[in-house]
């Protein structure tokens, strides 16, 4: 793989060396392959026009082509509508009939529905409508005339060999897309910004949109360890993997965001095992929080059943649906706390390390938990037999790769979706779709207190209000002006996976299928705007509406 990069990297320089740098003219560019930048593609070609996806990556599917089951977050099948309804029975199903349902699919082993086939899906997808994908091009900047997008500019920068993104490009500049219409589809909002969009990060407070349940949140996992360098010792200094509050009360708006992880499969099949190493200067001193927590663990737990269970609750995690995942039960778990805010906003550098030093905490932990001899010999032992399985992600030594970038930027838009959408106590006349999952979020920090002359460490930001099926299980509607920038901002850019929406509503609309369903219906309005020459803004609602309903979305709950 790392020759592959080098090759692709030198023909690149070359072709620039020439001044060949590609232009690409498309009625519609879509930026991201992932699930709801594919649908939206199909959408503009089966409407007719031409459409390029440009992916800053080497491959497509996004997080449910690197682990993320595409049924897992949809509770109501009922709900779901277009294209995506469809594409839910067979995306990513093997040994699948005519006639399975979508109870069967939600059964199937890991095995019979990797990531890989996703991948290999969403490729066929793509290939049966003719739509071309440019990758390891991410987008740098873009030319406007007043308010609207008249030229996108993207980097030649390639994913290294296992799978995370690079801090600097091979090229600058080395592809130009002139289009009509923009979409943007991926989990960063980078074109988005990159247009002068206004957009936001954190988390609201509970006045900015009257939601109770918004901004800082009560502590969670309440744990009595030390978390200075030499215990009792405040002035030692703090221990990694823990912060200082920053003193906001609950209820209060700030810019953390919920936790990031990869959705990962591990083995101890020889024949599918990658061996997880020690990541370049390791030291164990990093992970001395877990060891102090490992032995809490011991003191607490009532048998040798109950301590390996909570162990496996730090690594490998929750087995969710054949992959692991994040276990938000335990203070410390599969990835590091405290700097998602900084990723959601940073340079392409920034994201770059920020990415890197989750693979580097994960193998860090891992190293920890099957060599320190506070894990018990038997759990040591079983942790060090387990490795990346290679066989879901072959190209990248068994690393996932796509991050689960669970919220990033959100667009600041014609609509903003608040806690209360999610309670259906709003009223939406322009639905391209519905939604329907519980507030659901994952710590946003670790931080230590103390109470009555004893000292803690917690975790902060940890919620799921109602859980799957919603606090009213009821699907609720996304609305167009939710995906459509402010209109002196941008008239040619449809924003679909980073759309307008508070921390809380986000929480709930941020799932896979929703973002399909979106990105058809971003799809559709992309080319009414062009057949009706008219900003995104403007187009003919009632028109748009039928189209929809005509493809099969579903707008309205009765």
């Amino acid at each position: 793989m790392k020759t592959t990069i080098l090759i692709l990297s030198l023909l690149m320089s070359l072709k620039l060396l020439f001044g060949q740098a590609s232009v690409y003219q498309p009625d519609v560019l879509v930026y991201g392959a992932t699930p709801s930048g594919i649908m939206a593609a199909v959408a503009v070609k089966k409407a007719g026009r031409s459409v390029l996806i440009v992916e800053p990556g080497r491959w497509v599917g996004g997080i449910l082509g690197a682990g993320l089951k595409p049924v897992q977050d949809m509770p109501n099948y009922e709900a779901v509508g277009g294209a995506t309804r469809k594409l839910m029975l067979w995306l990513g199903v093997r040994k699948r009939g005519d006639s399975i349902t979508i109870g069967e699919v939600r059964k199937l082993s890991r095995d019979q529905i990797s990531p890989l086939f996703v991948r290999e899906d969403f490729l066929k997808l793509l290939n049966d409508n003719d739509i071309k994908v440019i990758y390891n091009h991410r987008v740098s900047r873009t030319e406007k005339q007043g308010n609207r997008i008249e030229r996108v500019f993207f980097d030649f920068a390639p994913f290294d060999e296992d799978g995370c993104p690079v801090e600097k490009p091979v090229a600058y500049d080395a592809l130009q897309v002139h289009a009509k219409m923009m979409i943007d589809a991926g989990y960063e909002g980078e074109l988005m910004a990159r247009s002068g969009v206004s957009n936001r990060i954190g988390r609201e407070s509970v006045k900015d949109y009257n939601e109770s349940l918004a901004g800082v949140r009560p502590l969670d996992n309440i744990t009595p360890i030390d978390p200075f360098v030499v215990p009792g010792n405040p002035e030692s200094g703090l221990l990694p993997l823990v912060e200082n509050d920053h003193g906001k009360l609950p209820g209060a708006g700030d810019q953390y965001t919920q936790a990031y992880n990869y959705r990962f499969y591990v083995t101890s099949d020889p024949k599918r095992r990658v061996p997880v190493t020690a990541p370049e200067g390791y030291n164990r001193q990093d992970f001395e929080l877990v060891g102090r927590y490992v032995d809490y663990l011991k003191k607490l737990a009532k048998d040798t059943t109950e301590l390996y269970e909570r162990l496996s609750w730090i690594f490998p995690g929750w087995l969710n649906a054949g992959e692991y995942n994040y276990q938000r039960r335990s203070l410390i778990t599969i990835a590091p706390l405290g700097i998602n805010h900084l990723y959601a906003d940073g340079d392409y550098a920034t994201k770059a390390r920020i990415w890197k030093s989750y693979q580097d905490y994960f193998r860090g932990l891992y190293h920890f938990l099957s060599t320190d001899e506070r894990v018990p010999k038997a759990f040591r032992e079983k942790t060090g037999g387990l490795g990346l399985d290679k066989f879901h992600h072959p190209e990248t030594n068994g690393w996932p790769h796509q991050l689960y970038i669970r919220a990033s930027r959100r667009l600041l838009g014609l609509y903003t979706i608040t806690e209360h959408d999610v309670y259906n106590k709003t009223k939406v006349d322009d639905p391209i779709g519905l939604a329907q999952y519980g507030i659901d979020t994952y710590p946003a920090r670790r931080i230590w207190f103390t109470r009555n002359d004893s000292v803690f460490v917690a975790i902060e930001g940890n919620m799921f209000v109602g859980g799957d099926k919603g606090p009213t299980n009821v699907p609720y509607p996304i609305p167009y002006r939710s995906i459509v920038p402010l209109r002196h901002e941008c008239s040619n850019l449809l924003v679909t996976a980073c759309f307008s929406a508070t921390h809380l509503g986000y929480a709930s609309a941020r799932m896979e299928p929703t973002f399909m369903i979106v990105g058809e219906s971003a799809g559709v309005a992309a080319v009414q705007a062009l057949e009706e020459g008219v900003p995104v803004q403007n187009i003919n609602m009632q028109r748009y509406l039928k189209k929809l309903l005509e493809a099969g979305q579903r707008l309205y709950w009765k």
